[in-house]
C-alpha cells in the first residue's frame, strides 16, 4: 500500500483559491460561476456583489440584476440556514437536502413557542399567504396570529421560513436600489417545484469541486448537515485521499485542480460574509488571525483582504461630501512596498466599482494594526 500524500496548508490555499476563481478572474457567466461556487452567502443586501466582482473579469452588476428580477437566480435560505444567492436550478435540489438542518435549527430556537400547533397546517397557511402576495415576516406573523392568537407572531413567521422554501424578492438585493424584505415561495417565484431531495453524494461532490480538498468536518461546517462521514465513505472509491499537515484525512475529486503551492496569488478583496472564510472547520488555509477581535458587537464580520492568498488586512469604503469616496485598508501585519502598491491598486479598482459616479476617490493604506 502506497503512502498517502501530504498537502501543506499552502497547497490547500492555492487549491481553494483556484476553485473560487480567486487566483485568476473567471470569464464565465454569473450563473455558471454561481454553480461552480454552489452559491454565495448573501444575507446582506449588496455586499455579496463584491464577491462576484473579485471573481469575474470585467464584472458589472447589470446581468446579475436581470437574473434576480427574472427569477433565474434567487436569494433563499440554504446552507447553515443563511441566505444564499444561487441559481434557481440549484435552489430546487439544494433546499430539500438541507431542509432537515433548517427545521432542526428552527425547533431549537422556536420549538417551545409553537407547542400544540400542527406544522403541516401552519406551513399550508403560511404558503397560501405568501403566494397570495409577497409579505414581510412581520406581515406574515400578524396574519398567522389571527388563526393562532395564543402564539408568538415572530415564531409563526419563522416557522414558515423553516417549513416553506421562501425566496426574498427584488428590488431587495438589487444593486443601487432598496426595498422591503418580502418573500414568496420558491415554487411561486420560479414556476417550478423543488421535488424530492437529491442524493447527499451530489452535495458532497459539489462542495469538493468548490472548496476541496477537505475533511468530512469541513463539508459539515459548510452545509450544516451531520453524519456525512457515511456519505463520504460511500464515495471513497471515487475520491482522491490525502493527509493534511495535522494528519487529518482530506478528500477531493481526482481531476480537480491542485496548483503548485508556489503559484502567485494576487491581492483580492473579500466581502463580509465571503464563503471562502465560512466553508471549512479548519480555516487555517486562508486565515491565520482571529477575526473575532475585529468583529463589532453587532456581529457583522469585517471586510477582508487577501495578500499572498491569506487574510492580511481589513477594508472599509465610505462616502463623503462633494461626491467623494474613500477606501481605507488596515493591514494586520507590515506590508512590503510591493504588497502595499498592489493592495492600493486593487483597492482603487474596487472603489471605482463601488462608487463609479464619485468625482474624487481615495485609497488609504494605514499603518499595521494588531487589533
Amino acid at each position: 500500500m502506497g503512502t498517502t500524500a501530504v498537502l501543506t496548508r499552502r497547497a490547500l490555499n492555492r487549491a481553494v483559491l483556484d476553485r473560487q476563481s480567486l487566483l485568476r478572474r473567471s470569464t464565465a457567466t454569473v450563473p455558471r460561476v454561481l454553480e461552480r461556487l454552489v452559491g454565495l452567502q448573501a444575507q446582506t443586501t449588496h455586499t455579496w456583489y463584491v464577491g462576484l466582482w473579485s471573481r469575474l473579469a470585467d464584472y458589472t452588476p447589470d446581468d446579475t440584476v436581470r437574473l434576480l428580477t427574472d427569477g433565474r437566480v434567487v436569494r433563499t435560505a440554504l446552507m447553515r440556514s443563511t441566505l444564499h444567492l444561487v441559481t434557481a436550478d440549484d435552489c430546487l435540489w439544494l433546499r430539500p437536502l438541507v431542509q432537515p438542518m433548517i427545521e432542526r435549527g428552527f425547533r431549537s430556537v422556536y420549538g417551545r413557542n409553537l407547542a400544540g400547533v400542527d406544522p403541516a397546517d401552519l406551513a399550508a397557511a403560511g404558503r397560501a399567504l405568501v403566494e397570495e402576495r409577497p409579505r414581510t415576516f412581520s406581515e406574515l406573523g400578524r396574519e398567522l396570529a389571527r388563526r393562532w392568537p395564543d402564539h408568538d407572531p415572530a415564531a409563526l413567521a419563522q416557522a414558515i421560513r423553516a417549513f416553506v422554501p421562501l425566496v426574498q424578492l427584488p428590488p431587495r438585493g438589487v444593486w443601487g436600489r432598496s426595498g422591503r424584505a418580502v418573500h414568496t415561495s420558491a415554487e411561486a417565484w420560479t414556476g417550478r417545484s423543488p421535488g424530492t431531495a437529491a442524493a447527499p453524494e451530489r452535495l458532497v461532490l459539489r462542495y469538493l469541486a468548490a472548496f476541496g480538498p477537505a475533511t468530512v468536518r469541513d463539508v459539515q461546517t459548510w452545509c450544516g448537515l451531520t453524519r456525512l462521514g457515511e456519505v463520504v465513505d460511500r464515495l471513497r472509491p471515487r475520491l482522491a485521499v490525502f493527509r493534511g499537515e495535522d494528519g487529518a484525512e482530506l478528500f477531493d475529486l481526482p481531476d480537480a485542480p491542485r496548483p503548485d503551492p508556489d503559484t502567485p496569488a494576487p491581492v483580492r478583496f473579500l466581502y463580509d460574509f465571503d464563503n471562502l472564510l465560512r466553508s471549512h472547520a479548519d480555516r487555517r488555509r486562508v486565515l491565520t488571525v482571529d477575526l473575532g477581535a475585529f468583529t463589532p458587537r453587532n456581529g457583522i464580520a469585517p471586510h477582508t483582504v487577501l495578500v499572498d492568498g491569506v487574510v492580511t488586512a481589513l477594508w472599509a469604503a465610505t462616502t463623503g461630501e462633494n461626491r467623494t469616496a474613500a477606501l481605507t485598508v488596515r493591514p494586520l501585519r507590515a506590508l512590503s512596498a510591493a504588497e502595499e502598491e498592489e493592495v492600493a491598486a486593487e483597492g482603487g479598482r474596487l472603489l471605482a466599482f463601488l462608487h463609479p459616479k464619485a468625482e474624487e476617490r481615495r485609497v488609504v493604506v494605514e499603518p499595521p494594526t494588531s487589533g
